[in-house]
């Protein structure tokens, strides 16, 4: 078990718990550094912060996972110990959550066209809260037309899906700026779906010219050839060597629970600071 994991959702994004719920899951588990990192939300924290209080083991980072684009492929970067009060920041934020909102809505529009319907009102409650592909893919399983969420992504709501809808990002350079404009530190999200070493090699000079800090490593179920590869992408570009579980609460098999993989403690370190330079 780790005791650091920095890459995990709630329902103010596309996780099933609660904050508070989510708090009390991850001290259960022994973690004792945890970031909260839904998508373009941080309308999570103060629930967290508040349901932390009753872990004093517990200290909670402030993140973020902001979604951005390249030619060909979606690109988040993550974000930690963010100023998230910061007004301008929090306006750009809802101006993507309400693109997420319409993307959602067209999608279901596609589904039904594709003779999959699926009701709006039904996604709506599934969110309870920000509203998100997987929550489309969730009332698709109830609907029985796929066995598990991740089957929607394959064939309808991936970015080659045939449902699926493109919305306005930022590019992955703007989102590391953007994160660094409110005191926080940017981290390449599971960069083993950028690509391979070709595909890395493209974007990295650019984000770490724009204030990159670091790569996730350890992430999820990646392998150790993966964990490998990516240490030595990690010392080439003098990142930092992050990671987390990514959970979503999904309750999908072979999920990665919170702590059954992140950085060492040292990483965590590296990364705060990382962030007192250049705060």
């Amino acid at each position: 078990m780790y005791e650091v994991d920095l890459h995990l959702h709630t329902t103010a994004s596309d996780g099933r718990l609660k904050p508070s719920e989510l708090v009390g899951l991850i001290a259960k588990r022994g973690i004792r550094f945890a970031a909260i990192t839904d998508h373009d939300s941080t309308e999570g924290l103060s629930e967290t912060f508040e349901a932390a209080q009753a872990f004093p083991e517990l200290a909670i980072i402030p993140g973020i996972e902001l979604s951005s684009d390249i030619p060909g492929k979606e690109v988040h970067i993550l974000g930690y110990f963010l100023d998230y009060s910061n007004k301008e920041f929090q306006a750009t934020l809802k101006q993507f959550r309400v693109g997420r909102v319409e993307r959602a809505r067209l999608m279901v529009e596609k589904l039904s066209n594709l003779g999959l319907p699926v009701e709006w009102d039904r996604v709506i409650e599934l969110a309870d809260g920000a509203v998100g592909r997987p929550h489309i893919a969730q009332a698709m399983v109830e609907k029985g037309y796929i066995s598990v969420p991740q089957d929607a992504f394959i064939e309808y709501l991936g970015r080659n899906g045939r449902a699926y809808v493109q919305r306005p990002k930022l590019t992955p350079e703007e989102a590391v700026e953007m994160i660094r404009k409110v005191g926080g530190s940017a981290v390449l999200a599971h960069p083993i779906e950028v690509g391979e070493l070709s595909d890395l090699e493209t974007i990295l000079p650019s984000l770490r010219d724009a204030g990159l800090d670091g790569i996730e490593v350890y992430y999820g179920n990646y392998s150790e050839p993966h964990v490998s590869f990516l240490q030595n992408i990690a010392e080439k570009y003098n990142l930092v060597a992050c990671g987390g579980s990514d959970y979503h609460a999904f309750s999908t098999p072979n999920e990665v629970e919170p702590g059954d993989i992140g950085p060492p403690r040292e990483a965590l370190d590296l990364l705060t600071s990382h962030n007192k330079n250049h705060l």
